[in-house]
């Protein structure tokens, strides 16, 4: 048998949730407005944020659609809006619970196919780590992260605390942009998204890098960052040399410039071009890099893989490692555990 697809990069909402104000406090809470039997809009207050259909919450719908682009395993995860970064965290517990537990309902229908990432209070360590474990022991397996919480970044003392912890059980962490800047010149063009999530990742694995988090936490973390690593392996090179030419303002707490740092963290191929795809893999190797598709929104990647199969500078074992295998490593999974898992064996013998 070969290597599975695996797609790292998707999203769950699930159609319908408590009353978040009466169920965890405070107000202007995400809610959802089902329009019919397979459309519904996400709603902030009065302000529509998203429209969103049936692939969103059900598993028929997805299984439907992974068979369609030749997709063996998916990981499900949070659709950053619900983080609740921003709100005390005793409000953050509460919701990430209720998010993290609908999602397994979703997963349950194919848990031999669908694999549960949860979201957690980012913004308090100690209840994060407690998260994770809860969910963890409960079927999730890993977390996704937003790349910030308010003005601290990836390398804040608590969220490396977190990561740290994340390495200590093996958990995988997912880390995708949210909370973009705003203002007259990006509110056109869904600029937002087009250049400030591309930045704002890019940011996230400079601090990871030069706030000296990979020198602290442990070698066994694995850590995915999305949407190709953002604009970071492009500009890779000027880094470089910054920390080589300003080493007086640039190297911060990194103990090597940031290309020796590459080994450290994965990517997925959510850059759609085959030439774009080629820059990361000759940047990142051809290790790191993971299938992404960013389903089921607009701006993903549909048949998922679609850029890996059309880029003809791949060998066949490279493709192969960039379709499943990579990510099988970054989920702790081996290749012969998934197929055992797909034929119905127990988990606790694969």
């Amino acid at each position: 048998m070969g290597t599975p697809v695996v797609d790292v990069h998707t999203h769950v909402v699930p159609k319908g949730w408590p009353d978040l104000g009466a169920a965890c406090g405070g107000s202007g809470w995400p809610w959802l407005r089902i329009d019919s039997e397979r459309a519904a809009m996400i709603m902030v207050g009065e302000t529509e944020f998203r429209p969103v259909g049936a692939e969103c919450w059900d598993a028929g719908t997805r299984l439907t659609d992974m068979a369609a682009d030749g997709v063996d395993l998916q990981v499900v995860s949070p659709t950053p809006v619900f983080f609740a970064y921003d709100r005390p965290a005793d409000q953050a517990v509460k919701v990430a619970r209720i998010f993290n537990d609908l999602t397994l309902e979703v997963t349950s229908a194919a848990p031999d196919r669908l694999v549960p990432f949860c979201q957690v209070p980012l913004q308090d360590p100690d209840a994060a780590c407690a998260e994770l474990d809860r969910c963890l022991a409960a079927g999730h397996v890993g977390v996704e992260i937003g790349n910030h919480v308010g003005d601290r970044d990836l390398d804040d003392a608590g969220i490396v605390t977190f990561l740290t912890h994340c390495a200590e059980v093996g958990a995988p962490v997912f880390v995708h942009p949210w909370d973009m800047p705003d203002g007259p010149r990006l509110d056109r063009w869904m600029a937002r998204w087009l250049t400030g999530m591309p930045a704002e990742t890019h940011l996230s694995v400079l601090a990871m890098i030069l706030g000296g988090v990979f020198d602290r936490v442990p070698d066994s973390l694995r850590i995915c960052f999305a949407h190709g690593g953002g604009s970071f392996p492009f500009w890779l090179g000027r880094a470089d040399n910054a920390w080589h030419r300003r080493g007086d303002l640039v190297r911060g707490a990194s103990t090597a410039p940031p290309g020796s740092y590459l080994d450290r963290f994965y990517v997925d191929s959510v850059v759609f071009a085959p030439a774009a795809l080629r820059l990361l893999v000759d940047t990142m190797g051809d290790e790191r890099v993971l299938v992404g598709s960013d389903y089921p929104y607009p701006l993903g990647e549909r048949p998922v893989g679609a850029v890996v199969h059309r880029a003809d500078f791949l060998t066949g074992e490279q493709r192969q490692r960039l379709l499943g295998g990579n990510a099988l490593r970054f989920l702790g999974r081996s290749q012969a555990a998934f197929h055992l898992a797909a034929s119905g064996v127990p988990a606790d013998r694969c």
